[in-house]
């Protein structure tokens, strides 16, 4: 999708429609954009230009705050959409997802029309301002390259014919997965440029990459098709930008308090147990402050706010701007001994109310001391990631 989050604006407030607009998460002058529409983009505003910046470089746009559940119920018909085309493979975010075609539909001309009734399907059915990019190449990698090759509405496809003469004017840091960090290890090497890249082996790709990921990225430049085996969790993360009324060491700890339930539930959920409990406070001015605890493997509320409870009594930022909490250490409740002293009433409220919070939505259940955040938490939370995150 093009500009998701601002497309979704424009379409919901047709007083957007043709103007500069700015998503910020929260209304603050120190917050950075989420999504930008085209329309911003000629007065050099981005994702992640403070929105102070984006009111001097552009004074008549519309800055906007974030409005994560109707993008989630624009995601839902999006899908709908694109599904009286053809069956969705794979949702890989709120705002792109793959097509396997069948071997019979997968002709180049096959393809372009597969792509030409989806970009149809979704102005009919979601609006004539919401608008999707669609790239096709032999592997998922490609596809997600051609279809930033083109944007807005682009439709560009990639054949086995074009790799990779095609590929070699791209810059490396226009391959999705190559960041900073990539791209530094890339020079230390003496790699530039994507034709540079091409002429790697696969012990040099491994080790730019780290290990595995490396001679994965080798052959899938080259448009091959793998199996990739399903990752196992190793973290999870939660993290806010407080507004401006959560800013102080109270409103912090009750926003952290929020996002480690939200963490727990997710942890139970996933059939995890933790062994690692990690918070962090930034501020705009001063230091940053962490801490961590290890212990035996837990998944239970109560006793991890205890932990909780226990570093944050060392929190010393005065005016915090935003909270980081994870858990991690993960390993499988199968592989988990329990405790004779565990509580089983402790046990069985975990269970209750991770019950009613599925049947009835997040947060509709929570603890008290959290209530206060529960409109809060479910209004802030900006859906970036996969699909069991977003819902």
């Amino acid at each position: 999708m093009n500009a998701f989050f601002a497309s979704c604006e424009q379409q919901d407030r047709p007083e957007l429609r043709g103007v500069p607009v700015a998503v910020v998460q929260v209304m603050a002058e120190t917050t950075g954009c989420i999504a930008v529409s085209y329309e911003a983009r000629p007065y050099h505003i981005r994702n992640g230009t403070p929105m102070g910046d984006v009111r001097r470089l552009c004074p008549h746009a519309a800055v906007v705050e974030a409005r994560p559940r109707f993008y989630r119920d624009m995601h839902a018909r999006v899908v709908q959409a694109i599904e009286t085309c053809a069956p969705v493979h794979e949702v890989l975010s709120i705002d792109e997802m793959t097509i396997a075609p069948w071997k019979n539909e997968a002709t180049l001309a096959d393809a372009l029309r597969l792509g030409q009734a989806i970009q149809d399907a979704i102005r009919r059915d979601v609006g004539d301002w919401m608008s999707c990019s669609v790239g096709m190449a032999p592997n998922v990698l490609l596809a997600k390259v051609a279809s930033d090759m083109q944007k807005p509405r682009g439709l560009v496809p990639i054949t086995r014919r074009d790799i990779p003469c095609k590929l070699l004017d791209l810059k490396l840091t226009d391959w999705p997965g190559i960041g900073e960090n990539i791209e530094r290890r890339f020079h230390a090497i003496g790699v530039r440029t994507t034709a540079d890249m091409y002429r790697l082996d696969t012990r040099q790709m491994r080790s730019v990459f780290g290990g595995i990921a490396g001679e994965r990225w080798f052959y899938a430049i080259r448009g091959m098709q793998l199996e990739i085996p399903p990752t196992r969790r190793s973290e999870i993360m939660r993290s806010n930008v407080l507004e401006p009324a959560y800013r102080t060491r109270d409103g912090a700890w009750i926003v952290t308090s929020g996002l480690l339930e939200q963490a727990v539930q997710r942890l139970r959920g996933e059939g995890h147990h933790a062994g690692r409990l990690y918070v962090g406070v930034a501020s705009f001015r001063g230091p940053y402050w962490a801490r961590e605890a290890r212990f035996q493997p837990c998944n239970r509320t109560f006793r991890l706010r205890q932990i909780l409870t226990g570093l944050w009594a060392t929190m010393s930022v005065k005016v915090p701007s935003r909270v980081i909490l994870s858990l991690s250490d993960l390993v499988l409740d199968r592989v988990v001994t329990l405790s004779l002293f565990d509580d089983p009433i402790e046990a069985s409220l975990d269970h209750v109310t991770d019950s009613l919070n599925r049947r009835f939505g997040r947060n509709t259940v929570t603890s008290a001391a959290t209530l206060p955040v529960r409109a809060y938490l479910d209004h802030g939370r900006i859906p970036f990631g996969k699909p069991t995150e977003i819902f």
